[in-house]
């Protein structure tokens, strides 16, 4: 196996290259590597975006335009660890925001229906805290929550107050 590691490889039906200038806008470091374009051999329109790489905070991706005949769901998703809360807001807000979908425990779902989880710091530790008690507790609220409130679960963790189903205390 080549030391460059796995470069994810994205379904798009027509709009690889929008979601790659769209993903470059949401992070900071990206580039787009490369654009290929379908020929007179098809399968797609000569001339048209065949496939679109590009990279994100050090991942690499190619966008391909395919077609209708596999649209994203949520089994495949994308962490993001964010190292502050506001970082964690400016990924939630960019993502579910111009048609993007807010779901659950952190997740949200991007305007092309590519899922996300956006993971504040100290939520995985929360969670995994080696007290059984704890980690039952800080989960309990976690999973009441759609945006994660890492102040909300901690409380909850520490047996206080825990989130309503709209995760207020």
């Amino acid at each position: 196996m080549t030391s460059k590691g796995f470069t994810t490889c994205l379904w798009f039906d027509g709009d690889a290259e929008a979601a790659a200038d769209y993903y470059l806008s949401v992070f900071k470091d990206g580039r787009i590597l490369r654009t290929a374009r379908y020929t007179e051999a098809g399968p797609g329109p000569a001339g048209e975006v065949m496939v679109v790489e590009f990279e994100i905070n050090g991942q690499r991706f190619i966008g391909l335009n395919g077609g209708p005949q596999f649209p994203f769901t949520e089994a495949i998703s994308f962490q993001i660890h964010c190292s502050d809360e506001a970082e964690a807001d400016h990924y939630y807000a960019a993502l579910t925001g111009d048609g993007g979908q807010e779901s659950a425990c952190g997740w949200v779902k991007d305007r092309f229906g590519v899922s996300w989880q956006v993971i504040p710091p100290g939520a995985i530790e929360l969670i995994s805290d080696p007290d059984p008690g704890r980690a039952a507790r800080a989960t309990a609220a976690m999973l009441k929550m759609k945006k994660l409130d890492v102040a909300a679960m901690r409380r909850a963790a520490d047996g206080g107050e825990a989130p309503d189903e709209a995760g207020s205390v």
